[in-house]
């Protein structure tokens, strides 16, 4: 669900050449999506969808480490069954824009639609410090909307806050890397990418920023 909303936002702006989307509507609809998946998944697993979180629970022992795997498994998994539910939903679409052609880099690139690539400028310790920053700020971010000593959020709206503060990640660190914050949500997609047709050149090696 995180990922079917996500990209799908992202492949609205794309193909549309931001005529139906833009950077905002991309951004919304990711903290939107992670709104519906903590509402529909919460009550079941915590909802996490992001290993990175998973991770964090098992440091403060909220998650037992055996589960982690399987977690990370499931986060993966379901970010790659997404990624191919949006290429069929989006197919007529991408075959116009790209006039059949699917390609990483150029004007018409639409591997972007699935999973973030870093801007031209950005060297791979500015890339890694932007994830850190802005994954550990989600992190905390959810730890002190889920503390009960803080001034609390009203019960059954968390989910509203969560996808608040992903929103406020979002516009305020999005324009280095595309603000993943998530490896599954990267790493799956990309993957489907590979084996969809996009090739190799997903996983490409930059001279300076990787």
């Amino acid at each position: 669900l995180l990922q079917l909303i996500t990209l799908g936002g992202s492949a609205q702006m794309v193909t549309s050449s931001g005529m139906k989307g833009n950077f905002l509507t991309s951004y919304l609809a990711g903290a939107l999506a992670v709104m519906v998946a903590i509402y529909t998944a919460g009550g079941v697993s915590g909802a996490h969808v992001n290993p990175a979180v998973s991770f964090a629970m098992c440091l403060l022992e909220q998650l037992p480490w055996w589960k982690f795997p399987i977690f990370v498994a499931a986060q993966i998994s379901g970010a790659f069954i997404s990624a191919g539910a949006v290429y069929v939903l989006y197919y007529d679409a991408i075959q116009h824009y790209t006039n059949g052609t699917l390609a990483t880099t150029g004007p018409r690139e639409t591997a972007s639609i699935f999973a973030t690539y870093p801007a031209d400028y950005v060297s791979i310790s500015n890339g890694f410090l932007d994830q850190v920053m802005g994954t550990a700020l989600l992190v905390m971010g959810i730890l002190a909307i889920m503390d009960t000593r803080n001034k609390g959020v009203p019960k059954g709206l968390e989910p509203v806050a969560v996808a608040l503060l992903v929103l406020a990640i979002e516009v305020s660190m999005g324009s280095n890397c595309g603000c993943p914050m998530n490896p599954a949500r990267d790493f799956g997609p990309r993957l489907f990418t590979y084996v969809a047709g996009w090739g190799a050149e997903v996983f490409r090696w930059v001279e300076g920023r990787g």
